[in-house]
């Protein structure tokens, strides 16, 4: 897999991936252009309508941790977002994640489950709509985020993480204001039962055969044909 970003706009006539591929699920850096999160997923779906993708446990993964070694979420919220950060490798734990997202909406819908494959719930991730290039898709996450469970209960999540955001500077108040709008648009899809909750995701599974996905040298390489750096003051 090459990691040249040929295209950035998410549009409908983009190149379509098939069942079986793998690509890379990053996420820019708030207030910064370097990618600080990459997980390389397998492609379910790419249809017009959804982008589907599985995250299997195992999987090697970049995230963000904090210069000294500290886990982002364990560094108390009023420095969590001041602290100097870099990047470190790491694999993704526990049973795995359906990924879904529609071209153009500012979020995607995760799918968790237990052991057993015991469904567990949905997980609306407020984000930047996804941008598309040859080797993946990219997007900015937006902290706050909704949980959806069985019952079609939800509750929002990481409130707490979303103001802080703001008072550290990355997050103004147009943009927040933007992410609570298309919060409250997810809540309404949520209690109509849309799509893709009424769809019957919940019943998936990843074909067995499925290899995991490797996470190539050049993971961080964005639209100018660059690496970027990795640390942030």
């Amino acid at each position: 897999m090459t990691a040249d970003i040929v295209e950035t706009t998410g549009a409908a006539d983009t190149a379509r991936w098939a069942p079986g591929d793998h690509i890379l699920w990053r996420y820019r850096a708030n207030a910064d252009d370097h990618i600080h999160i990459c997980r390389p997923v397998t492609v379910v779906r790419d249809t017009p309508e959804v982008l589907a993708v599985w995250l299997a446990p195992g999987t090697p993964c970049v995230k963000p941790q904090l210069t000294d070694g500290t886990s982002v979420h364990r560094e108390p919220l009023s420095t969590r977002y001041t602290k100097p950060r870099t990047t470190a490798l790491c694999e993704w734990l526990g049973t795995g994640v359906l990924k879904l997202a529609r071209p153009g909406e500012p979020w995607s819908v995760w799918l968790f489950w237990d052991d057993g494959w015991q469904f567990k719930n949905w997980y609306v991730n407020l984000e930047e709509p996804l941008a598309r290039w040859a080797g993946g898709v990219d997007s900015e996450d937006h902290f706050l985020d909704i949980a959806v469970y069985p019952d079609r209960s939800w509750e929002w999540k990481d409130e707490d993480e979303f103001t802080q955001a703001q008072r550290a500077g990355l997050m103004d108040t147009a943009q927040a204001r933007r992410v609570r709008t298309a919060g409250r648009a997810a809540v309404e899809l949520i209690e109509a039962w849309g799509a893709p909750f009424r769809d019957g995701w919940e019943d998936w599974r990843p074909d067995p055969a499925w290899r995991l996905p490797a996470l190539p040298a050049d993971w961080d390489r964005n639209d100018r044909g660059h690496t970027s750096t990795h640390s942030r003051s």
